[in-house]
This record gives structure tokens, C-alpha cells and sequence, in this order.
């Protein structure tokens, strides 16, 4: 049942974690939230107002394994599951041409998005193979479908969250878990606005809506749904 469902959410304290946090808490699930600022995930704790049997919070770098396996376990000792995982976790940061791309800026933005999708994964899968079930959401982005100008490292990044959220699904289909990713465009969040001030933020994505496709992706109606790359553009 859906109050009895534990939800992980990675980057919970981000532009977006905090709407995906609330719309699962609002349908009773416990949640494990991780994130690299511990204040931030403390201050989204208290404003769901949720006490440490339905949630708590992990200071985690998700690009090191053994943070990664540290929250994990923490799961499982807690609560000995994982019905749902939410990658949120990840970021755009400016680019330049190839040519003049910095190998620390490129790492930068594959470990930020692709690595630190794939070692949760990977820790997440066993336990949801041991219940025999689960659902994954992987947030990739419309920039990651074609390459770009200026956006070389961001849009290999979000690709590979694309392909390896595709090669997940066929492995794990069959053991029904459904592995999906929504890719939004802009989303409304105060650090977009702040970054683009000419743009129309009305066009652009709330949190919201998409932590409700998010939702829906994790929800049993979504049970058909294998691999798929939902579109969640706005009007943008």
C-alpha cells in the first residue's frame, strides 16, 4: 500500500527534491532523503513536518560509492526496503566550446549527473531484487536528447542518464521494476530565474507538476510503463 511504501529521494534539498519530498509525503510515505547540505535537509524535514519513523535525512557526496552505500544501508536497517527511488539528484553549470572545455568541468558535470545516478542504482537495485519490486524515476532533461552549443558536457551527461535509465529497465522489466525518467526543460526555481531574467518563467515547468509525473511514474498505475523518456516541457 502507498503509506506503506519507503522513498528514496536523492538531491531532496535541490530546486526540485523538496516538491518530490511533499507530494510523496502528502500520500503517506516514508522517506529517505539525501543531499549534500545537512542544514538544508534538516530545514525540509521540519517543514514536512515529519518526525524520524516517517523520514530522515543523509549528508551524502552521491559521486562517492561509499556514501552512496552508507545511506543505503541506513535504508535498509531502518526500514529493510526500497519501494521507490527518485534520482534528483544532478545540475547544469554554463559551458564553453569543446576546444576550450576544461577536463575538471567536464568531470564535473558526468559525475554530478551520470555517475551519481549509477551508483545509487546500483545500490538501490538488491534491495528491490530481494522484495521482488520497485519503481525507479531518473530525472534526465530535454537538453540531453541533441548536442548543443556550449553544452557539450551536460548534454553527454544527461544522455547517459537517458541510456543507462533504458539498459536498467530491459535488465530489470522482468523482475518488475519499472525503471523511468521524466526530462524537463526549464524548471521554475528561483536559482533558473535568477540565471536567465530575460526568460518567461511562465512557460517553464513548476516542481510541482513535474514531482506529479513523478508520481504517477512511482505510482501502481504506472505498472505498464518500462524505459520510457517522458517528455515534461511546459510550454517552453
Amino acid at each position: 500500500m502507498t503509506h506503506e511504501r519507503v522513498v528514496l529521494i536523492t538531491g531532496a534539498a535541490g530546486g526540485l527534491g523538496p516538491a518530490v519530498a511533499r507530494v510523496f509525503a502528502a500520500e503517506g510515505a516514508r522517506l529517505a532523503l539525501a543531499g549534500r547540505r545537512p542544514e538544508a535537509l534538516q530545514t525540509l524535514l521540519h517543514d514536512l513536518e515529519l518526525d524520524e519513523t516517517r523520514a530522515f535525512g543523509f549528508a551524502a557526496d552521491l559521486t562517492r560509492a561509499a556514501d552512496v552505500s552508507a545511506w543505503v544501508e541506513v535504508v535498509r536497517a531502518k526500514w529493510g526496503r526500497a519501494d521507490v527511488l527518485v534520482n534528483v539528484a544532478g545540475g547544469y553549470q554554463a559551458g564553453r566550446p569543446v576546444h576550450e572545455l576544461e577536463e575538471a568541468d567536464w568531470d564535473f558535470m558526468l559525475n554530478l549527473n551520470a555517475r551519481s545516478t549509477f551508483l545509487v542504482c546500483r545500490a538501490v537495485v538488491p534491495l528491490m531484487l530481494a522484495q521482488g519490486g520497485g519503481k525507479i524515476v531518473n530525472v534526465g532533461a530535454r537538453g540531453g536528447l541533441t548536442g548543443g552549443k556550449n553544452s557539450a558536457a551536460y548534454a553527454v551527461a544527461k544522455s547517459a542518464v537517458h541510456r543507462l535509465t533504458e539498459s536498467l529497465s530491459a535488465e530489470l522489466r522482468e523482475h518488475h521494476i519499472n525503471v523511468n525518467a521524466v526530462l524537463p526543460s526549464a524548471l521554475d526555481t528561483p536559482a533558473n530565474r535568477a540565471a536567465m531574467p530575460k526568460a518567461d518563467p511562465a512557460k517553464w515547468v513548476t516542481p510541482e507538476d513535474l514531482a506529479a509525473v513523478i508520481a504517477f511514474l512511482a505510482s501502481d498505475a504506472a505498472r505498464a510503463i518500462h524505459g520510457a523518456l517522458i517528455p515534461v516541457y511546459g510550454l517552453s
